[in-house]
């Protein structure tokens, strides 16, 4: 089979389109032919080694996972013999980062508790733009940020991958959704549900005197001052994504601002890939309660590509690679 294979750290330069073997499911796993797989900011730091502590789980000299690609859309092709969930010709989407990645290539074996059925208004390519940033977003908003009805919930980096699916998520849960983004984004915000939208080339929403019941900063590079001074008296800020600073700034001054006044401040860490809120996200799709954002498409031959439009910064929702037609 066809797969994109790193066998060092470095650029997307160092990504290779390779003939490998076909892998063989395991008594608990499923064979997925690949029809369709998401980039996503994981794969960048993963393929950098960036920060450089991500070697000592990925391998301090070189990466123990050859084949990155974290979210798949495809159809199960083979079954183990103890997995029972799905059959041969199942189609099903999943984040398979717990479990080796491997999603940049034609075929991978993963373990049947990493997918769920995929929803069936969505195409491979949609459905693909879902797992990682989706479930990222749920667990920032719903379980980090304790979102209700009513609150007023601002959204840094509301068109990217995971702001994306905040945007619509809060909507959903009958919040006033303020979003954050640039010029080019803002009618994009509009269109999935943001109430109001901010234009940070423009407006510090900082500085505008507005509070905010619920911050989540999917992008960007503030202090976490910043963020406090724009929350309620007992707002909650919730941290996903953005700069090494934000990020550094979240999870050590965070904690103490949380224990010594009413806000609660911090990151909510990396998102815990499970069943349980895949199928929660399949529902909401299926219900047309959220939808997946896709700037750009790519080939699996261009994924070095991929990643490095992914890596400028400006990507509108997600960039998906094309696996199978």
């Amino acid at each position: 089979m066809k797969a994109i294979v790193n066998t060092q750290y470095g650029s997307p330069d160092v990504l290779q389109l390779k003939e490998v073997a076909k892998p063989t499911p395991k008594d608990d796993e499923v064979l997925v032919k690949v029809y369709a797989v998401s980039v996503n900011a994981a794969d960048l730091h993963l393929l950098r080694a960036d920060p450089f502590l991500i070697r000592l789980s990925s391998g301090l000299l070189k990466p123990k996972n050859t084949i990155l690609g974290s979210d798949i859309a495809g159809r199960v092709e083979a079954v183990g013999s103890n997995a029972k969930q799905f059959k041969s010709g199942d189609e099903v989407f999943g984040d398979i980062s717990a479990c080796g990645w491997g999603g940049f290539a034609e075929y991978v074996a993963v373990p049947e508790n990493a997918l769920a059925l995929k929803p069936a208004n969505l195409t491979f390519e949609e459905a693909a733009a879902v797992p990682m940033a989706a479930v990222t977003a749920l667990q920032g908003i719903r379980y980090a940020g304790q979102i209700r009805p009513g609150q007023k919930v601002l959204i840094n980096g509301a068109s990217g991958g995971v702001g994306t699916f905040v945007v619509q998520l809060a909507k959903s849960s009958g919040a006033e959704v303020t979003a954050v983004c640039s010029t080019r984004n803002l009618d994009m915000a509009r269109s999935i549900g943001a109430d109001h939208v901010i234009d940070y080339t423009k407006e510090d929403f900082t500085k505008t005197g507005k509070e905010y019941d619920l911050i989540l900063a999917a992008n960007g590079d503030r202090s976490i001052l910043d963020y406090r001074r724009a929350l309620t008296p007992k707002g909650i800020y919730v941290q996903t994504g953005g700069s090494t600073a934000q990020l550094s700034q979240a999870m050590l001054q965070g904690p103490w601002i949380s224990r010594t006044g009413s806000q609660k401040m911090g990151s909510m860490g990396v998102a815990k890939p499970n069943q349980n809120d895949l199928v929660t996200m399949k529902e909401l799709l299926e219900a047309g309660k959220v939808k997946p954002v896709i700037d750009r498409t790519y080939p699996l031959s261009e994924v070095a590509d991929a990643i490095r439009y992914l890596e400028e910064g400006h990507a509108k929702g997600k960039v998906v690679i094309t696996v199978s037609q």
